[in-house]
């Protein structure tokens, strides 16, 4: 093997090397922050000042200023690294072995007896059957009589909680889950389908089962509604040399067309106006 530069090292001084170095508390642990006092304070800091400085100056968040590239300071002084935050509650149950052996139960407090509420109603009866009637009367009749309403009235006017069930159930019923799978094969699209299909059935079914009423015999008012009166047809004037003339013109397609136009104009004549009865209806 050829020597080169690691022929003079050491192995033993390498091993030393490599050991971890052990740090103290202090040294990983910052040491407790304190307020800044006047001998912290060196030429061209953000709270130099000028004139009488004085070490409350400094402990005034309103003036301290903060240093370049550092936390501002709340001039709070910290404990130091051995002192523990929170609040520390003495254990008066025993810890673990006393839970284990022994269960301390804690005993019921005596109740106080309350004071009994005044009875007004029965008081107020008593002082107008006295014949007090002004606020003095009544203030020194309820002095005489003070009347107090008993335990027993107010459990009697009391309501008492409704029986329950022994498997009832509190609280709020979870809602049913959606049915995707119906709404993807449009179920309820057809079951209204079916529904329309029987309503309808049904509907004819009740027009087949209606009563027939028997023959209606019409009044007098009736037929005189259908009652068209007869008009007289007046044969038109022609003169004598055009009485033998045929028409020239013919607008009517066959001859029965033409008589059922003539009689559909004579049955309206009554209800027509002008002279030859093909104006406007006289009735809308």
């Amino acid at each position: 093997m050829p020597e080169g530069r690691n022929a003079g090292l050491d192995p033993t001084r390498w091993r030393k090397q490599q050991q971890p170095v052990r740090r103290t508390v202090s040294q990983v642990c910052p040491p407790p922050r304190r307020p800044l006092t006047v001998a912290d304070i060196r030429p061209g800091m953000e709270n130099e000042r000028l004139g009488v400085v004085r070490d409350s100056m400094f402990q005034n968040p309103l003036i301290v200023k903060a240093e370049l590239g550092k936390p501002r300071e709340r001039s709070y002084s910290l404990p130091g690294i051995n002192f523990n935050y929170g609040l520390y509650i003495r254990g008066l149950d025993g810890g673990v072995p006393e839970a284990i052996g022994r269960w301390n139960v804690f005993k019921q407090q005596p109740t106080c007896p309350h004071e009994l509420t005044r009875n007004y109603i029965a008081m107020n009866c008593g002082a107008v059957k006295a014949g007090l009637v002004t606020a003095q009367e009544n203030l020194l009749y309820r002095q005489l009589n003070d009347i107090r309403i008993s335990d027993q009235d107010d459990r009697r006017l009391k309501k008492e909680p409704p029986p329950l069930p022994p498997n009832m159930t509190f609280g709020i019923r979870a809602r049913p889950s959606t049915p995707f799978f119906d709404l993807l094969q449009h179920r309820y699209l057809q079951l209204w389908v079916q529904e329309q299909k029987a309503t309808q059935k049904a509907i004819k079914l009740e027009k087949k089962q209606k009563v027939v009423l028997g023959k209606l015999y019409e009044t007098r008012s009736s037929q005189l509604r259908k009652y068209k009166p007869p008009v007289k047809l007046d044969t038109l004037w022609h003169m004598p040399h055009f009485q033998k003339v045929g028409r020239h013109l013919d607008t009517f397609p066959t001859e029965a067309d033409r008589q059922r136009a003539l009689k559909a104009h004579r049955e309206e004549c009554a209800v027509r106006q002008g002279t030859l009865r093909m104006g406007n209806y006289t009735h809308p």
